[in-house]
């Protein structure tokens, strides 16, 4: 007979890992069960950090959910003894009336959110690090900055571990059941059952809930180091995060920090739909131009030598927006999937919502943008 859970969450990443210890702190017999190590360079949580921003163009009703998370990412950097959350400011911009500044704009109107609004001269002579081009409108929020993904789910897992959750790396699912109303787990090491299971799996998701293979949809993500001529302008201190459209498409960039080298990325880098058991982790000249070309005309003074590149995947949905639900047919097993290149902010605030509805089918935050039944 396998082992009995109150819970198994099944991918113990930047989500996986907070619900883990989300439910451990209720009092749930717990057990995590990651495919790789944790934490992992091959899922969507790792190279150093990942950008945290209170104005948020995406949607107005995911601001709510950040204060909260911003409340989490306090409460876990307490219990870690560790500072995970950054404010070097953020900087949405794109040209007057495109979405990235005037959805950023609208959603701190609607809540309140102190903000600056600045043309493309006042970015560039405030931070020299940018170079805007003329047209360009941004919207500068204090509260914006970075979260270390990867010791962020240390810092979970070990809070997890500490008030009794038993967590295994390096354990498949090979396939998942209900069994009564729990559910039975079968792994490549063992067998497993519970009363409620959570899929956190990431892009691996669609494989464990074939109802998502339309809705969840892995996809190559490339990130870039480059080496500043000017240090001093590419600090935390000096350079805001930044979400930015530009003719090129759509990138984001953080200040040097963790490992040498200014940070850029484009969002839906190469547009790569791919199978995330035979991801193309290595990078090539194309991968590497596709962010110069956006450094060297935005950013020059960031557009040195390369220092680092690594690939890692984006999950998306048909609309972009995030998958938080319980199973229809399931009520025993709820699903965080589909964050689509904006939800490793969340993290804090997501284990504690599917936290809610493993034990409760429901939530006190406000999540109706996010469930199955849109699609």
């Amino acid at each position: 007979m396998g082992q009995r859970f109150d819970c198994v969450v099944i991918g113990v990443g930047g989500m996986g890992s907070s619900t883990v210890y989300n439910l451990a702190k209720r009092g749930q017999k717990v057990l995590g069960l990651e495919k790789f190590d944790i934490p992992h360079a091959e899922g969507s949580s790792h190279g150093v950090n990942r950008i945290i921003r209170l104005a948020y163009y995406e949607h107005p009703s995911y601001v709510p959910l950040l204060r909260r998370a911003y409340e989490l990412w306090a409460e876990i950097e307490t219990l870690a003894g560790e500072q995970l959350l950054f404010k070097t400011g953020s900087i949405d911009t794109a040209p007057a009336g495109h979405e990235v500044f005037e959805g950023s704009l609208e959603s701190c109107l609607l809540h309140d959110i102190p903000h600056e609004v600045l043309d493309h001269d006042e970015i560039n002579n405030r931070f020299p690090g940018y170079q805007m081009p003329a047209g360009h409108m941004g919207l500068l929020q204090a509260d914006g900055g970075f979260v270390l993904s990867e010791r962020s789910i240390v810092a979970y897992v070990n809070a997890a571990l500490e008030i009794g959750a038993e967590i295994h790396a390096r354990e498949s699912v090979l396939s998942w059941e209900p069994e009564g109303s729990g559910v039975r787990v079968l792994t490549n090491r063992a067998e497993y059952f519970a009363n409620r299971l959570v899929i956190t799996a990431g892009a691996w998701a669609a494989g464990l809930v074939p109802e998502l293979r339309e809705l969840a949809v892995p996809e190559r993500q490339v990130l870039a180091w480059l080496q500043p001529s000017e240090p001093a302008l590419f600090t935390p201190q000096t350079f805001p995060v930044f979400n930015a459209y530009f003719e090129e498409g759509r990138y984001y960039g953080f200040p040097v920090f963790g490992i040498p080298g200014f940070k850029i990325g484009r969002y839906h880098h190469l547009e790569e739909i791919i199978d995330p058991d035979q991801q193309r982790a290595e990078v090539n000249s194309a991968d590497e131009e596709i962010l110069r070309v956006a450094a060297a005309r935005y950013f020059p003074k960031a557009n040195g030598t390369l220092m680092t590149m690594k690939t890692c995947m984006f999950t998306n949905t048909p609309d972009d927006h995030f998958i938080i639900d319980v199973l229809p047919d399931y009520p025993q097993v709820s699903i965080g999937t589909g964050f689509s290149g904006h939800g490793f902010k969340f993290a804090s605030v997501i284990g504690e919502i599917l936290g809610d509805l493993a034990m409760d089918g429901e939530t006190k935050h406000h999540i109706n943008l996010l469930t199955l039944d849109r699609f």
